[in-house]
């Protein structure tokens, strides 16, 4: 039954990044790291570059009336911006990606005068007993925090954290989000020693991308096989189509990571021990 409910995922995620998708996923709402000023989340690689709250330049935080507290440093955030030059061959002009950068604080934590302009919310849910069962039964399962601002693997101390379930407007995506970091936990050398989770080389790499691939295939198939992919597909076809579009758009490429992601999961159900 799980194998058919694999290929149903994967068949459904194939035809939604066929039609076109948007292009990112963070479903909780505390922590999530924006610009105080326009109230935008950060995106890209900006999301590992900042820690969870609201950021200022400093110009922002002295035009708002506020100070750096004494000793504070600032972070940086990227951006590209698209430049106009003239092409000496055509004479015409033509854009250019530049990559920028500015610095940062943190308002609240490293400033006074100014605070953020969001207070922490929260929702009320009701845990899904089978999707629980999947975390509870996962056999020599990584340590499990539940912290509001990030969700993340870290192999080298076997380490999950994802934002609590009351940081989540929906409970589905709370599981998805949990299941997804799950999925890339099993690739570490004491469960199935995949090399883009134990080879450090990889990391943010063409290889470190399809293991994205892999995480969130393997979330939905969690989902699917706990009853709850009607919910979460939508926004896993978003994630998984911002990551094919660095790889260039290889749609093939998810025939190959549902394989590694429906050993994940059946490692995580213990479907391989069976």
């Amino acid at each position: 039954m799980s194998k058919k409910i694999y290929e149903m995922i994967t068949n459904q995620i194939i035809k939604k990044l066929e039609r076109g998708t948007i292009p990112w996923k963070m479903p909780w709402v505390n922590g999530i790291a924006r610009n105080w000023k326009t109230q935008k989340a950060y995106r890209g690689i900006n999301t590992m570059l900042l820690d969870g709250g609201e950021y200022a330049t400093f110009k922002q935080i002295k035009e708002a009336g506020g100070t750096i507290k004494k000793g504070e440093k600032s972070q940086i955030v990227v951006f590209w911006k698209m430049l106009k030059v003239e092409d000496k061959e055509t004479d015409k002009k033509k854009k250019i990606p530049m990559l920028r950068y500015y610095r940062v604080f943190k308002v609240g934590k490293q400033t006074e005068g100014i605070e953020p302009k969001q207070g922490n919310e929260t929702f009320e849910h009701d845990p899904i007993t089978e999707a629980e069962k999947v975390k509870e039964n996962y056999f020599n399962a990584p340590l499990f925090s539940f912290e509001s601002g990030g969700a993340w693997y870290k192999p080298f101390s076997d380490h999950i954290n994802v934002p609590p379930k009351e940081d989540f407007p929906n409970v589905n995506e709370y599981y998805s989000t949990l299941f997804h970091e799950m999925v890339h936990s099993t690739g570490h050398k004491d469960r199935l020693n995949r090399k883009e989770i134990t080879d450090l080389k990889t990391h943010r790499s063409r290889s470190y991308s399809k293991e994205e691939l892999v995480a969130e295939l393997g979330a939905s198939m969690l989902c699917g096989v706990t009853g709850i992919d009607n919910e979460t597909i939508d926004n896993s076809a978003s994630y998984i189509d911002s990551w094919l579009q660095a790889l260039k758009n290889d749609k093939t490429l998810i025939v190959s990571a549902s394989q590694k992601a429906q050993k994940a999961s059946d490692h995580i159900l213990g479907n391989e021990f069976e």
